[in-house]
């Protein structure tokens, strides 16, 4: 998905096809007046196919000319500098179809390689982990580096040969290494499984309806609309909607849920260079959430996309509360073609959300900031061997599903043993283990998650009003 070579290796590259197009040009250039007749692209085509068949007819060894051709598609993607654009060998293509279409085999994580023009840089980089599969319950977070895969270095190789090496028969296992923040470091074992794509969850708080949009498929305007059904016959007063490491998704997906906050009016235009991507997406005459409900969006650094749309537009048009960290920055839209066995992926346009801003790497800020505090050195190293030493694991592997007794004796013990964590952050880590190991799934955890206690306390006041 996303370009990056290490700069050493670009310049080796560049200086070895700037020296095969000056022995090219001695024996194969045509003559300046004739190039001077044909346009830029002309020319450009006309020099590429000179240099190609002199590779193919003359390199030392015989050469695939498939090969040929989809090394220089690889490496015209990445002269774009666009980490969403790429080249998509069969395999790719085939992994596509499955994400898009809602299950495939992996371990649950949207990643990227973020562009730098340093070179600097180079690691797999977490967009989000995908709710209820293995990456989410092993606590992978956005903004987490993936090092390493069963030993292979991310920075040698790009996003989608990172999901090459993550994806594989369920029930296998494979081992990353993962760096978070600066410098906490440690490895995680996950275990392969089916990832069937979850769109919504819903739940009540008190009389708060408590909507998570996990992501936008074709199929999740009618989750949401089935959500503010379970709300109305509950008689919610307010609405939360959650949508922290939403990865996005279809933007039909996005615009059809819309519709169900407005009655009309502008969500998202999309604009580039070729006039079939200049679009207004307007919300139809469908609204089911009465305009004068109180509604409240976390959002975090894994919004990123058509849940930033979503997010933006109900900001701009003064419809909710934004409440977390800025968003993810992904204000770009592609389009995926096929050529022969394999394709590529384009993008083509920029989102504009209804104010007119451009969130392409800059995110939407949140009108509330509320962010979970950040580790210390001490408890970054006493996390880093929580991981290493899998306690927490052992523990619930003994006692399955622990009493609160058995936790607070366990949480002192770790303690005594020197782990400087705080009581929440165990008790939360724990609970995540335990929901694991029972297979079973929270819609919201009030007890451990400070943005949601804000959030609440927030929108109780909204409602006051």
């Amino acid at each position: 998905m996303f370009r990056h070579r290490s700069h050493s290796r670009r310049v080796l590259w560049a200086a070895l096809w700037a020296a095969a197009f000056i022995a090219v040009a001695a024996v194969v250039v045509p003559p300046a007046v004739a190039q001077g007749r044909q346009s830029r692209s002309d020319r450009a085509l006309s020099l590429f196919e000179q240099v190609y068949r002199f590779i193919q007819d003359s390199y030392v060894d015989e050469i695939d000319p498939d090969q040929l051709i989809e090394g220089a598609l690889n490496g015209m993607f990445e002269s774009l500098d666009d980490p969403h654009s790429a080249y998509l060998v069969p395999d790719q293509m085939r992994g596509l179809t499955d994400t898009t279409s809602g299950e495939f085999g992996g371990v649950g994580l949207f990643i990227s390689k973020p562009y730098v023009e340093d070179g600097s840089g180079e690691y797999i980089e977490i967009v989000s982990p995908i709710e209820d599969t293995p990456a989410y319950r092993a606590g992978l977070r956005a903004g987490d580096l993936i090092l390493d895969v069963e030993g292979t270095s991310t920075a040698d190789i790009s996003t989608d040969e990172t999901v090459d090496l993550l994806r594989g028969r369920p029930g296998s296992e494979v081992q990353i290494t993962v760096l978070r923040g600066e410098d906490l470091e440690f490895p995680v074992t996950l275990e392969r499984a089916m990832i069937q794509v979850p769109t919504v969850k819903m739940d009540m708080i008190g009389d708060i309806g408590f909507l998570r949009i996990i992501q936008f498929t074709p199929y999740t305007d009618d989750r949401v609309r089935e959500a503010i059904g379970f709300f109305e016959a509950r008689g919610y007063t307010s609405l939360i909607i959650d949508l922290r490491t939403n990865p996005g998704g279809l933007l039909t997906g996005v615009v059809d849920v819309a519709d169900l906050f407005f009655d009309g009016g502008l969500v998202v235009e999309t604009r580039g260079r070729v006039a079939s991507e200049n679009q207004r997406f307007t919300a139809r005459s469908g609204r089911e959430v009465p305009p004068d409900l109180p509604i409240v969006v976390l959002i975090d650094d894994g919004s990123a996309s058509a849940a930033e749309i979503l997010a933006a537009a109900l900001k701009d048009r003064d419809r909710a509360l934004l409440m977390g960290q800025r968003s993810y920055g992904k204000g770009s839209v592609q389009q995926v073609r096929t050529v022969g066995e394999g394709g590529f992926r384009l993008t083509m346009a920029r989102y504009y959300t209804p104010s007119g801003a451009d969130i392409d790497k800059v995110g939407v800020s949140p009108d509330i900031e509320v962010t979970e505090p950040e580790l210390t050195e001490e408890e970054q190293e006493s996390y880093a061997r929580l991981r290493r030493e899998r306690q927490i694991e052992e523990f619930v592997d003994r006692e399955t599903n622990p009493t609160g007794t058995e936790i607070e004796r366990f949480v002192s013990d770790l303690r005594g043993d020197g782990i400087a964590l705080n009581d929440r952050y165990l008790n939360r880590l724990i609970r995540i283990e335990v929901n694991q190991k029972l297979n079973r799934t929270e819609v919201y955890d009030l007890d451990y998650d400070i943005v949601l206690q804000r959030a609440v306390d927030e929108i109780n006041r909204l409602a006051g009003e």
